[in-house]
């Protein structure tokens, strides 16, 4: 037995009830979730990430349907990625923004980007109608190791991505952005600059949540190749 498998024998986890689907209709979903006592400290968060498991709010969890397999865990090997020509034009087209790092967001400006973006790109969602309780529990929660980044356009608050720095890489834990600024594809541009980000830092993945294949919304993930995928508790490159 591995140190993983072993710390998931030693913690408790709780399932829930099923529910409706977020992401396919007509389908049930059951959602394993770890002990909410125990503090998400980097260890623990590197170590489940391993095992497909996600960071929301302050809760761990993974996929666990009785009848559906379709979410996928998903990370990018940042050493062997290399950026198409699409990819070329995003970053080229975003080398006017900044980044600044901050401790937290629980700003106005934060907030109304985060109700727009919501509002505007996930309307047909169980996350809208955005709300203040929502934001202060699903984005401003984070871990002793959460790094809030916020991207600039001159002094125009444009992004910001939540993202948990793990023992072995990045994890892109959740990005709003100005739905206005569709031209700019800025999702695609922090898994860029993420990416650039954990090369800097010696950092091998970049995880970018769960892939559905039939899902537009999750589509752009498989845009970033190879990219690993975590199937039958392995991880496997798809190129």
């Amino acid at each position: 037995m591995n140190s993983k498998t072993e710390l998931i024998s030693s913690i408790r986890l709780f399932r829930t009830s099923p529910h409706a689907c977020s992401y396919k209709a007509d389908e049930i979903a059951v959602t394993v979730f770890v002990d909410p006592e125990l503090e998400i400290d980097q260890d623990l968060n590197s170590k489940l990430s391993e095992l497909g498991y996600r960071r929301s709010g302050a809760h761990l969890y993974r996929p666990d349907c009785d009848n559906c397999n379709a979410c996928v865990s998903c990370r990018l090997p940042v050493q062997s990625f290399q950026q198409q020509r699409r990819h070329k034009k995003i970053w080229k087209k975003n080398q006017d923004l900044y980044v600044k790092e901050a401790a937290v967001v629980d700003d106005k400006n934060s907030f109304e980007l985060y109700e727009k973006y919501i509002n505007t790109r996930h309307s047909d969602g169980d996350m809208y109608p955005a709300t203040i309780e929502q934001f202060e529990a699903f984005i401003c929660s984070g871990t002793s190791t959460t790094r809030f980044l916020k991207f600039f356009l001159e002094d125009r608050l444009v992004a910001v991505s939540v993202t948990d720095q793990l023992s072995q890489g990045l994890s892109a834990v959740y990005t709003f952005f100005d739905p206005d600024l569709n031209s700019r594809s800025l999702g695609n541009y922090v898994i860029l600059w993420q990416v650039e980000e954990a090369r800097r830092l010696l950092l091998p993945y970049v995880y970018l949540g769960y892939w559905i294949k039939d899902c537009q919304k999750m589509a752009y993930k498989s845009s970033f190749r190879p990219l690993e995928l975590f199937i039958d508790r392995n991880w496997l490159l798809l190129r």
